[in-house]
């Protein structure tokens, strides 16, 4: 009985007729064969919710997990629904700290406070501000005058160094706005 394996390889002509040189379908093979070999690699790595296993860091030789930052994160803004998360904590807040305040009016009870929110927190940073000016005087040969004024701002967020990255540096916080307050008493 014959190997089905090696009549398998037979028919699919891996090598040329004098047997030294692999074919076209020979390079194919092994080309998808290194393809699968790195995908099952790859998922060794692989923890089972998609993200990637703790590996030791070499600066610091732990295996602490490093967060995957995004460029929004690293200027210290969160996603939108962070955003809103943060937005209902605060009018909740509000909420309660007004229907308390409301509750200790004489004659008022059963106090219902509902707040909205402009926007978040906003966060004022440190700008270097550049004004030029410059005034031209020009006179031609026939007598003509002519004044050049150029005035010029530039404006550039100041960026300073925390460790191994770069943030802006905040002058103040902002709290949010208050739109609107409806009252149930």
């Amino acid at each position: 009985m014959e190997n089905p394996l090696k009549k398998l390889i037979s028919q699919l002509k891996l090598k040329t007729e004098d047997g030294k040189k692999p074919t076209k379908m020979g390079y194919i093979i092994v080309i998808a064969l290194i393809g699968v070999l790195v995908l099952i690699v790859g998922n060794m790595f692989q923890t089972k919710d998609g993200s990637q296993s703790n590996l030791a860091s070499p600066e610091t030789g732990n295996s602490s997990p490093v967060p995957n930052q995004t460029e929004a994160e690293t200027w210290g803004q969160a996603d939108d629904e962070n955003k809103s998360d943060f937005i209902k904590d605060i009018e909740t807040n509000y909420e309660k700290d007004l229907a308390e305040l409301l509750e200790k009016i004489s004659g008022v009870s059963n106090v219902e406070v509902m707040v909205n929110l402009d926007s978040t927190k906003q966060k004022v940073f440190e700008k270097n501000l550049v004004i030029g000016e410059q005034t031209t005087d020009e006179t031609d040969q026939s007598g003509g005058e002519r004044v050049v004024e150029d005035y010029t701002k530039e404006e550039t967020v100041v960026i300073v160094r925390q460790g191994d990255q770069e943030v802006p540096l905040t002058v103040t916080t902002k709290k949010p706005e208050v739109r609107g307050v409806l009252v149930v008493a």
